[in-house]
């Protein structure tokens, strides 16, 4: 890590995410009875654990209403969560009000057109590997995996050991 990512790395107290294309490998599944199905990684999960365990806030802003996703949010207890928002700049804005957050304090992890405007207001603005080559050309930060196969894992490890907290909150897994 550069030492311009970790100086950005270091001011973040939220990580906001959509979600098809980065917590799920943007693929929609639908079965005979009319569900929605989604993929999405246990280690994304259990980085978000890490995450709120050392008091770094989290978000979710979706284009996109679903019941799965309703239920992996409250299972990973992302602190606020808009669905169906396609103005995604007008949720960010409100989050920064709720939270007392300035640009530089969130980083942001999208990939594809419509997380543009947010990109580029944040601190620390991400995109996984396979995001669109838009959303690259603003990154400040392209992860090595895929959207659902742990890209956001691995940017809350680099936010973590950035902020030296990621000793403190692995410890106990280590003994």
């Amino acid at each position: 890590m550069n030492e311009q990512l970790k100086k950005r790395a270091r001011k973040i107290r939220m990580l906001i995410l959509d979600v098809d294309g980065v917590l799920t490998d943007g693929r929609i599944i639908y079965d005979n009875h009319d569900n929605e199905l989604k993929n999405f990684s246990v280690q994304d999960g259990f980085g978000m654990t890490l995450l709120h365990r050392s008091g770094i806030k989290s978000g979710i802003i979706t284009a996109k209403a679903s019941v799965a996703m309703r239920r992996r949010a409250k299972e990973m207890e992302i602190t606020k969560v808009y669905q169906d928002r396609s103005d995604k700049l007008m949720a960010y804005n409100e989050i920064l009000k709720m939270f007392a957050l300035e640009d530089k304090e969130v980083c942001y992890i999208g990939d594809d057109l419509m997380d543009l405007p947010v990109l580029n207001r944040v601190g620390l603005a991400v995109t996984v590997a396979d995001g669109v080559t838009e959303i690259k050309k603003v990154a400040h930060y392209i992860t090595g995996k895929k959207g659902g196969h742990g890209a956001v894992r691995e940017v809350i490890e680099m936010i973590l050991k950035a902020q030296g907290k990621w000793t403190e909150v692995t410890e106990k897994y280590r003994r």
